[in-house]
């Protein structure tokens, strides 16, 4: 893809990055994944909120801090949007009509005519679209496709992200409008769609249910989508802030084998903890307090992968540990034993270990873009499509009926 960071200009200094927005998405996730990526400084953060300015000082001393995005335009090399949902499109339109690669973090858009419009200035500039669809690098979801061939011909797959939300925190997110483009569908929904049609193929008839179940919200708090891929499989989603027990994070039905899995992927919650990746080496020589990345015991055989390879709370929720915490940080992206799931047909079942986790990997496709040539870590036409589903689901759950989903690009 063509870049003004690729090697032929000659600049082997690190990619400066603009950061826009410092809430969950932006401290939680980008900041520190940003700091940790090689090739990559963290060097200029927009934020208005005078505690966030106070926790971007602390926690990255070098970035300085903006209040506007377009403060950003002249200040780095990337730019990477975190910010509410209604911003995405035209925040990423102005950074590209600048002349600058973006990340935009999940949903892209709240509809796919937008995230289309954003795809084709990119390309006509020549520039980088990539979706931060970090799910991708979820241990559970590196482990399901690892295990495909095992599973035979899937005519199943069944995925949940359910939480147990029962009181409103507030915000847009569950507070605003049409055009924040908030609610359950497109906030967990984005990642279940996305890692359906990553794993299945395009999709050609949605079913949805949306319901509003908490007092005092106006957007959907619990859902169930039903996808019918055109390979033949169905792709059975479920996301929810109100479910008292969860479901199994994952049970996928083949021909041959089913796989079950429960429990939701460790890396969030250590990124919540003020945790981070380690150094350059991610294991290989590098600080022994870091955990991430580091070598699983003898005999896992983890084998090398191309990064390209494949919620939120308020802040102040959170309890923010020391990362030096060797406890909290021994093997990082690892679940233990008790966490694996299990793999078979009734009456021969075993339990099959999680691969690692690796956000890490996303930020490490971008520099390999930008620098290489190589492509997005997330094409942004990939992100276009699970949108197409989105709005579909949207529309089935209006009417109460299925509905077709357009062949890309239409």
């Amino acid at each position: 893809m063509p870049s003004p960071l690729t090697p032929s200009s000659g600049d082997t200094s690190d990619i400066r990055v603009g950061l826009a927005g410092f809430g969950p998405a932006g401290s939680f996730f980008h900041a520190p994944l940003i700091a940790a990526t090689p090739g990559l400084r963290l060097s200029a953060v927009v934020t208005r909120d005078p505690g966030r300015a106070g926790q971007v000082r602390a926690d990255h001393p070098g970035a300085e801090v903006v209040a506007a995005a377009e403060d950003l335009w002249d200040a780095c090399d990337l730019v990477v949007i975190a910010t509410p949902n209604r911003t995405h499109v035209p925040l990423a339109a102005e950074a590209l009509k600048a002349g600058l690669p973006v990340v935009v973090d999940k949903p892209l858009a709240g509809a796919a005519d937008e995230a289309r419009d954003l795809v084709r200035l990119a390309r006509d500039r020549g520039l980088m679209l990539t979706v931060f669809q970090n799910r991708r690098w979820d241990g559970d979801f590196l482990t399901l496709r690892r295990l495909l061939p095992e599973l035979g011909e899937v005519h199943r797959f069944e995925s949940r992200f359910e939480r147990w939300r029962p009181v409103p925190k507030g915000g847009w997110r569950e507070a605003g409008g049409p055009e924040d483009v908030g609610g359950t569908l497109f906030d967990l929904g984005s990642h279940l769609v996305d890692q359906a049609l990553t794993l299945f193929g395009p999709v050609t008839h949605v079913y949805a249910e949306t319901d509003v179940r908490r007092a005092g919200i106006r957007n959907d708090d619990d859902a169930f989508v039903a996808l019918t891929h055109r390979s033949g499989t169905r792709s059975h989603l479920w996301m929810s802030a109100v479910a008292g027990l969860p479901g199994p994070r994952l049970r996928v039905l083949g021909s041959r084998a089913a796989y079950v899995k429960w429990g939701l992927d460790p890396q969030e919650e250590r990124l919540r903890a003020g945790e981070r990746p380690g150094p350059a080496d991610f294991g290989r020589g590098g600080d022994p307090r870091d955990g991430w990345g580091t070598e699983p015991p003898a005999g896992w055989d983890i084998e090398r992968r191309d990064p390209r390879d494949t919620e939120r709370r308020d802040p102040q929720d959170t309890e923010r540990r020391d990362p030096r915490d060797t406890e909290r940080r021994d093997g990082w992206g690892t679940e233990p034993p008790e966490r694996w799931g299990t793999l078979g047909v009734e009456g021969d079942v075993r339990p099959v270990r999680t691969e690692p986790g690796a956000y890490q990997r996303f930020y490490e496709g971008v520099v390999a873009c930008l620098r290489d040539g190589a492509p997005p870590p997330v094409p942004a036409e990939e992100a276009v499509a699970a949108i197409a589903v989105l709005e579909a689901a949207r529309l089935s759950a209006s009417l109460g009926q299925v509905v077709p989903v357009p062949a890309h690009g239409e």
